[in-house]
């Protein structure tokens, strides 16, 4: 017999209404409640009773979510934003930026005087790094959550995120935290129950036999192998197993208990309550487990997910969810859409976008994103060059097959190129996580370091600097010009090099991402004020862009087509509004490239529409009959008048 959901949900929602307590609202607040439960409902009871139908509780449950959320309604909040767009996401105004908040400033209050240069940066968009309470010491950049209620001492108070977010607001930019939902830290009050010995709260984690944790490392994949084989830490106090996807101090959460979901719903709330706009799912591809699977990907993740995200739109509509899913291209766009995730990074683009610099060649791009970069309407990627996070080499290796490479042998070539292990490389990356048994790993640096600045500083050559800096507008370039918001990280729009400071801190030195998370100082932005520095050289380029985009709508159009240009050297992409066309051309090797053969045998004229168009990079006209050639590492900006 097959379930009616509809029936079910309405008579499950009926009998939760006469439950619940809403005398603390106005009638005003009851009425708006009720209304959005209405609409959500339903959503909300699909997705739990997949997870949770064998449960003899799930009742209780569900009205102490809704009791959550209720409760919820007559708590106070930071002042909003004044844009209350309901696809704000999709303006050409926005520019994102991520930032430490103890390496962009000192602490929360102190970022507040950082809105000045946020302001003249055009940033409206600025993602903090997780601030809550931590272990000291290592806490994985601090995410391993000891409190999702409590902000980290040195950093201030909850009543300061509040204030920055109202100052943030105040000027227009939204505020994003990360919602660290896969795992807390073994400090966590949950965790310190379950060491405890409580039964309620080893049942929010996975404890296990070591035959059981066993077979589940059988199926899965190893994150940190340099940290720990396996995916489990063993407790001696408790003689078990836990599951720790990352770190040992990071115990996986067990959604596979309802407690724990709606336990979570109630932390989600309260980052909400301190005033930010998105939500960075962080890990979701982990959320569910299931033996004998890799245990990533699965589809109750995605059940799990999109209940999380109708409890948003009951709760806190105006909140979006950011996908963090550094998976297989085709799974990450499954995490995509107004059910579930209305925002995703976009690893793939990134991590070609460095290949092809590598390579000199656009093929893997080209292909890889004529399979992926479709995505639903009113979704929209986050696009990004460099991040707080490492570079993993993720693409379908059944579209390099085709294009005759070796998946693994490709991915050790760029791992070597971007480390500086292979000759004639431009990279000065570091390594990271390198496994012993395979000999893979990801690559770590800044995006000055990466695109050869430090190295062309070192050899004191002007032409390798000089392709250094091209190669940063190259990036930028195309990012900027993406379909998408394109985020920077903090000191990438400064120049900054890679630091090494780290490797001094007992608590970091075995993490070399930190070699990327400098303590920006005044000199950094002294260095950046002035363009005789090639990191002035850099800011200018930044912001020059930035300007460009934000004043030109045609950055906003939603029609996006791959444009091949003959030549394996070559990016190009249109992007249309009505009349108006953007083309964008990049030249990704060293040498002048020429235009050879258009798709259909199309001219320029034709792709455009007319026979002149204005380079939005420098201002002048461009004959495009007579364009042949595309300068070294340079990018085109053509729109039509």
């Amino acid at each position: 017999m097959v379930m009616d959901f509809s029936f079910e949900a309405k008579k499950t929602q009926q009998r939760l209404l006469s439950e619940l307590d809403f005398s603390q609202l106005t009638a005003q607040q009851k009425s708006t409640f009720i209304s959005r439960l209405e609409t959500n409902f339903q959503p909300l009871f699909e997705q739990v009773f997949p997870l949770y139908q064998h449960c003899f509780d799930l009742h209780f449950h569900l009205k102490v979510l809704l009791q959550s959320f209720i409760d919820f309604q007559k708590k106070k909040r930071p002042a909003q934003i004044k844009d209350k767009s309901e696809f704000w996401f999709e303006s050409n105004k926005n520019v994102g930026i991520a930032v430490y908040v103890d390496l962009l400033a000192d602490d929360l209050s102190s970022l507040i005087n950082k809105i000045p240069y946020f302001e003249s940066l055009g940033v409206n968009y600025v993602h903090l790094m997780p601030l809550y309470l931590s272990p000291e010491g290592n806490s994985d950049g601090g995410y391993a959550i000891s409190d999702y209620r409590t902000v980290a001492p040195n950093l201030g108070t909850n009543k300061d995120l509040k204030d920055l977010a109202s100052a943030l607001h105040k000027k227009g930019i939204r505020m994003v935290l990360d919602f660290v939902f896969n795992h807390t830290s073994d400090e966590h009050r949950w965790a310190e129950a379950a060491k405890s010995g409580e039964q309620e709260y080893q049942d929010y984690y996975y404890f296990m036999g070591e035959q059981e944790a066993f077979e589940y490392n059988q199926t899965v994949r190893e994150i940190f192998p340099q940290i720990r084989r396996g995916s489990f830490t063993y407790l001696p106090e408790l003689d078990r197993h836990v599951w720790t996807t990352f770190n040992s101090f990071q115990w996986d959460l067990n959604y596979a208990n309802p407690a724990v979901f709606v336990a979570v719903v109630e932390e989600m709330l309260h980052l909400i309550l301190n005033g930010c706009d998105v939500l960075r799912l962080d890990a979701l591809a982990f959320v569910w487990k299931e033996k004998g699977t890799v245990c990533e990907n699965l589809p109750k993740a995605h059940n799990l997910i999109k209940a999380f995200k109708a409890c948003l739109d009951i709760a806190a509509p105006q909140v979006v969810f950011k996908s963090e899913a550094i998976v297989h291209p085709d799974e990450v766009n499954k995490y995509i859409g107004a059910d579930e995730c209305t925002l995703s990074y976009n690893p793939l683009m990134m991590a070609l976008l460095w290949e092809s610099l590598a390579t000199r060649q656009t093929n893997l791009l080209y292909q890889s994103l004529e399979r992926s970069f479709s995505i639903p309407q009113h979704t929209t990627w986050v696009n990004y060059i460099r991040c707080h996070d490492d570079i993993g080499w993720l693409w379908d290796d059944a579209i390099s097959s085709r294009l005759g490479m070796d998946g693994f042998g490709h991915r050790r070539f760029l791992n070597q190129f971007y480390t500086g292990q292979f000759e004639g490389s431009f990279a000065a990356g570091v390594p990271f996580q390198e496994n012993p048994v395979n000999g893979d790993c990801r690559v770590c640096g800044t995006l000055a370091s990466l695109a050869g600045v430090e190295k062309a500083i070192a050899a004191d050559d002007p032409l390798l600097l000089d392709h250094a800096i091209k190669r940063i507008r190259l990036l930028n370039g195309i990012n900027f010009a993406m379909p998408g918001i394109p985020l920077l990280y903090q000191g990438d729009d400064l120049g900054v090099l890679n630091n090494d400071d780290y490797l001094n801190d007992p608590t970091k030195a075995e993490d070399s991402r930190w070699v990327h998370r400098k303590k920006l100082t005044e000199q950094d932005f002294a260095l950046a004020e002035d363009t005789s520095t090639p990191q002035g050289k850099i800011a200018q380029i930044v912001r020059e862009m930035i300007q460009i985009r934000k004043n030109n709508t045609l950055f906003a159009a939603q029609e996006f087509e791959l444009v091949p240009l003959g030549s394996e050297h070559l990016f190009a992409f249109k992007r249309q509004m009505e009349n108006k066309t953007l083309l964008v051309i990049a030249n990704m090797s060293e040498h002048l490239v020429a235009l050879e053969h258009l798709p259909l045998g199309q001219s320029l004229s034709q792709l455009i529409g007319q026979d002149t168009a204005m380079n939005l990079l420098n201002k002048e006209l461009v004959d495009l009959p007579s364009l042949s050639l595309i300068e070294p590492l340079d990018i085109l900006w053509l729109v039509n008048n």
